[in-house]
């Protein structure tokens, strides 16, 4: 399958940017599909944008005209209600996206899961819709596209919300009380994300396939935190949080600005977000680690670093 033109949704994202970039670097035209195009000052010199409502199955369609293949992005971590639900955006989606293709006539579809997506998984509603909307990608396509999910854990990389989040927690001063301290976790580099769906892009034994994108480590959210701690070079007493702290925790963070932490990040936490596989090796990447491509990222020497902070100088 030759492919030449690809259309993105979610490519305005963190995933997006990095994935829009490498693609554009292997030759491949990228066309992000967008509500909003005039915020995508930092993709402008590697991508087309064009708006669409991704829900306008008839809108989305003449935007993927002339395109060979999808990739699909969109996620979010939490419900923010009937306009930007869970099942709105892990399924109804998905569902808008693969008739559109049909339309269309693209036959190549890339979809963006989550480790644990499962329409079984617990109470945890991102990991329920997440896991519906990766079965509607490959059942509803199946007899016209070609699809191929993936289902990373935490993705970490220069602009992530991960280690920059919990970096930027340690600035506060006194205690950190970490919730679900015992939680497992596999973090894996954007790069080698990137890196895992170009490669997937043309390679047809990737077809109908699902795809678990992990590190070479697991670590407790503690092991993370003291890492940053450490990395960072920052003194910080980490307080423990019980099971029921918490829960306590989680419904009182739900409603502050943000939702830094809610029930059902706490419930998709239940769930160790490990590997049953190496994915990555299948795929010819071999994963890079924590201690290497994190150490440099927390301390702000890396290429990637250095190079998103010169994009974030331009646009002021």
């Amino acid at each position: 399958m030759k492919i030449h033109r690809i259309a993105l949704l979610g490519g305005s994202g963190f995933v997006g940017r990095h994935l829009t970039r490498h693609l554009q670097n292997r030759g491949y035209q990228c066309v992000i599909i967008t509500r909003h195009a005039y915020r995508l000052h930092e993709l402008r010199t590697s991508a087309e944008a064009v708006e669409a409502d991704p829900y306008d199955r008839s809108a989305l369609s003449t935007a993927l005209d002339g395109c060979d293949a999808a990739i699909n992005l969109v996620g979010i971590l939490n419900d923010g209600g009937k306009a930007a639900s869970f099942r709105r955006v892990h399924v109804e989606l998905v569902e808008s996206l693969v008739a559109a293709c049909q339309a269309a006539g693209v036959r190549r579809l890339l979809h963006m899961s989550a480790l644990n997506a499962n329409q079984s998984s617990g109470s945890s509603q991102y990991l329920r819709t997440k896991g519906e909307g990766e079965n509607r990608a490959h059942t509803l396509g199946k007899a016209s596209i070609a699809v191929t999910s993936f289902r990373p854990s935490v993705i970490f990389g220069p602009d992530d919300g991960f280690l920059n989040r919990f970096s930027t927690l340690m600035k506060i001063p006194g205690p950190m009380p970490l919730a679900c301290p015992d939680a497992k976790l596999a973090p894996v580099f954007i790069d080698d994300v990137v890196k895992a769906f170009a490669n997937a892009l043309e390679d047809r034994s990737t077809f109908g396939r699902h795809y678990e994108l992990c590190g070479p480590k697991a670590y407790t959210l503690e092991e993370l935190v003291r890492f940053i701690a450490e990395t960072t070079g920052r003194r910080k007493l980490i307080i423990r949080m019980p099971d029921w702290a918490s829960r306590l925790q989680a419904s009182v963070l739900q409603y502050a600005p943000g939702k830094p932490f809610t029930p059902d990040n706490y419930q998709s936490l239940q769930t160790p977000s490990v590997c049953s596989d190496d994915s990555l090796a299948a795929l010819g990447i071999a994963a890079t680690s924590l201690e290497n491509a994190g150490s440099r990222i927390l301390r702000g020497d890396n290429k990637s670093a250095r190079l998103h902070r010169l994009r974030q100088s331009r646009q002021r």
